[in-house]
Parts: C-alpha cells; sequence; structure tokens
C-alpha cells in the first residue's frame, strides 16, 4: 500500500481534469485519493499495491460523466458507495478479513465495475 516513509499518512491525492479520466496503478497510492473531471472516469489497478490485511484505502470518484473500472487482488474487499446512475458490478470474496477498498462515487451517469486478479 502506502509505504509511509516520511510521509503523512492523513495525505489525500488530489487528481483534477475538465475532460478526460484518470488512471492510477503501480505500487505505492496513497490512503485515500480524490478524482474530479466533468466529463471522463477512474481507471484504478491495485493489484501491485501491498495493502496490509485489516488496512482501507479509500477512493473517491466525482464527475458528471463516467464510472469506475477497479481491478484488485481477490483477497481485497470493496465497499462502494456515494449516489451514481449505474450499477455495481462485484463478485467479491467470500471470506471476513483482509484488506479493503472503500470506492464512494459520485456522479450522474457511470457504474462501478471491479475486476479480481
Amino acid at each position: 500500500m502506502t509505504k509511509n516513509e516520511g510521509r503523512d499518512a492523513r495525505r489525500t491525492d488530489f487528481r483534477v481534469s475538465i475532460i478526460g479520466g484518470h488512471r492510477l496503478g503501480g505500487a505505492v497510492i496513497q490512503e485515500r485519493t480524490l478524482t474530479a473531471s466533468l466529463v471522463g472516469g477512474a481507471d484504478i489497478d491495485l493489484t501491485d499495491v501491498d495493502i496490509p490485511d485489516g488496512a482501507e484505502i479509500r477512493i473517491t470518484k466525482l464527475s458528471l460523466v463516467g464510472g469506475v473500472r477497479l481491478r484488485v487482488r481477490p483477497d481485497v474487499r470493496v465497499k462502494v458507495g456515494g449516489l451514481r446512475l449505474g450499477g455495481v458490478s462485484d463478485d467479491g470474496p467470500s471470506e471476513p478479513g483482509g484488506p479493503t477498498v472503500r470506492v464512494d462515487a459520485w456522479g450522474l451517469v457511470g457504474g462501478v465495475r471491479v475486476e479480481r486478479d
């Protein structure tokens, strides 16, 4: 996950654009991330992020039009909140515990799709 070597654990990563979505990935991501755009979604790949058991990453997506495509490992729990016209596609892990990713998606059009690798 985030290796807080000298960084503030309460820091929020902001991604803002007018038109166009955001791609997030790699081995390091902040514990809180906010993506905002008028038109465009968020493509987020957390498969390489080392999230400790019991830890939580919060991702907030704000847009008028655009959904969220989230890729996580099979053991990661995903909780989806927010308000949007669009569904949630996630088969989720059945075992309790493990790390959690909370996605709050706010927008008029766009769903949340979770893929497990």
